[in-house]
């Protein structure tokens, strides 16, 4: 054998043994994915299998409904009309529901929202007059909170609540001055007169600003009418009671924004005469939590793990 053939066959060896070297590192590669591709398959599995249900609908025994309204009301948020709403009906509905119970802990939030909610309470009430609504105030029920509050029978409050904040209310900000300083120039080109309504880099205009300033007290009216329809001839007005102030609990009794001192435990127990408390508030669940949290990412990686696979040569 020449030193050619040798050179030859060393060459082949290598060249098989490494092809075979890329053949397993491939292999290595799915099979790390189809591993991550099970494993989170079965992980969203078992948390949906855990969580699936978690709901009060069907609870067994006559029991006061529990509905929490917290944080900020909102689309897509806890507080969000679709989620109460949603808790609110299911409560309702439950045959063995003797009271309904609105926990609210918000600083308020959007009135499209706020009102929807409100909407719907009156209407289920309508639907189930047998059914008494109660709101109770926790740390704070402000704004849109309060807006939601006017639509139970009665409000009970902590002595030392936050009540109140009957106003609207619409933030902005100006940079013209600070542009100005650093030579930057505001271009901005629209089809329609007002189409940059309230622009933060640019003047203020006064048209535009009175307009705004109209929005918001129709806005505000329709929140003043919502709470003397809600609260009726229990209402104490003043000339402060609507100008976005807020009040203790204390105060808010004295001023008729709310009925009685009482918790959630308190109502159920002594009003309700229900003391089994079953919540019904539509929480995001596990799955949801998950898919939102880690989905997006979750999915990025295992995209990229896929497209490595597939770019390496074969």
């Amino acid at each position: 054998m020449t030193d050619n053939d040798e050179q030859w066959e060393r060459k082949a060896i290598e060249r098989l043994a490494g092809a075979a070297l890329q053949e397993q590192r491939r292999a290595r590669r799915w099979g790390i994915f189809f591993k991550l591709l099970t494993f989170a398959y079965v992980t969203v599995i078992l948390v949906m299998a855990m969580d699936w249900g978690d709901r009060g609908e069907g609870a067994g025994g006559k029991h006061t409904a529990l509905v929490d309204l917290s944080g900020v009301i909102a689309p897509g948020a806890d507080a969000s009309a679709e989620r109460v709403s949603a808790a609110l009906q299911a409560a309702f509905k439950d045959e063995n529901t003797q009271g309904v119970v609105i926990r609210i802990n918000s600083p308020g939030g959007s009135p499209v929202q706020s009102n929807n909610i409100y909407d719907e309470m009156r209407r289920l009430r309508k639907k189930y007059p047998k059914v008494p609504l109660y709101a109770v105030v926790e740390d704070v029920c402000a704004s849109g909170g309060y807006y939601v509050a006017v639509g139970a029978d009665k409000i009970y409050v902590g002595k030392s609540s936050i009540v109140g904040s009957i106003g609207v209310r619409m933030d902005s900000f100006g940079v013209t001055g600070l542009m100005d300083k650093l030579g930057v120039e505001r271009r901005l080109l629209t089809a329609g007169q007002n189409k940059g309504f309230l622009d933060p880099f640019l003047p203020v205009d006064e048209t535009q600003k009175r307009h705004a300033q109209a929005l918001l007290e129709d806005v505000h009216r329709q929140f003043i009418d919502v709470v003397r329809e809600g609260r009726g001839k229990r209402l104490k007005e003043t000339p402060e009671i609507f100008s976005g102030l807020v009040w203790t609990g204390q105060q808010s009794l004295e001023l008729g924004l709310a009925d009685a001192y009482g918790s959630v435990e308190s109502v159920a127990r002594d009003v309700v005469k229900a003391e089994n408390i079953v919540d019904f508030t539509q929480k995001e669940n596990l799955a949801e939590k998950f898919a939102r949290r880690f989905g997006a990412g979750a999915a990025s990686a295992v995209l990229e793990l896929a497209q490595r696979a597939a770019l390496q040569p074969r």
